[in-house]
């Protein structure tokens, strides 16, 4: 009988899967043999990889907003989100030189099912939102639509310094690309 736990125990291996070679190297064997299951045990809970792969991107996006809403609650000023908010990524690296599951996801758009996607695009636009709000706490003049441009930025920024340190073995480039970001003014 397929439990809870497996199911868990199969997002757990799934999406460590996923964050170490992307999308297309999510396999129901790999993860069976990993978990102790069969493959057809998977397909209980997820009938196809795009189920899977969906199931694994709603969680990421939902642990996000957890952990985003924590840094929005717990900083006094939009340069200590934004340091916070560079911790996750750097997080990421420090765990087996990991990325983000959703970057790498959306480095593979073509290959993902709808379903797929449509979580890929919620990742993006919660993480766009947030920064907006975060960019709206500073005393400038910058209106939403400039301050949701920079919000992009910086979402697409991070992505890169992972993508660049992971590419490399080398978490001290992501650090390095950080402080450039600041020092560019591209962060708070």
């Amino acid at each position: 009988m397929v439990t809870t736990d497996t199911r868990e125990k199969i997002m757990s291996v799934g999406r460590l899967m996923v964050q170490g070679h992307g999308y297309n190297a999510l396999s129901f064997r790999e993860i069976g043999k990993e978990v102790g299951v069969s493959s057809a045990s998977i397909h209980h809970h997820f009938p196809t990889k795009g189920d899977l792969g969906a199931a694994l991107a709603q969680r990421y996006t939902e642990d996000g907003i957890e952990a985003l809403g924590q840094i929005i609650a717990s900083s006094r000023t939009a340069r200590d989100c934004i340091d916070s908010y560079a911790g996750i990524f750097r997080a990421a690296l420090l765990n087996d030189n990991r990325m983000c599951l959703v970057g790498l996801m959306a480095a593979e758009h073509d290959d993902l099912p709808v379903e797929v996607r449509a979580e890929v695009d919620r990742f993006i636009n919660v993480n766009v939102e947030w920064l907006v709000e975060v960019l709206s706490r500073r005393r400038t003049r910058a209106g939403k639509e400039a301050n949701r441009q920079q919000a992009l930025a910086i979402f697409a920024a991070m992505e890169g310094a992972q993508l660049v340190a992971r590419g490399r073995g080398n978490i001290a480039l992501f650090d390095q690309a950080v402080a450039a970001y600041r020092a560019a003014g591209l962060f708070p």
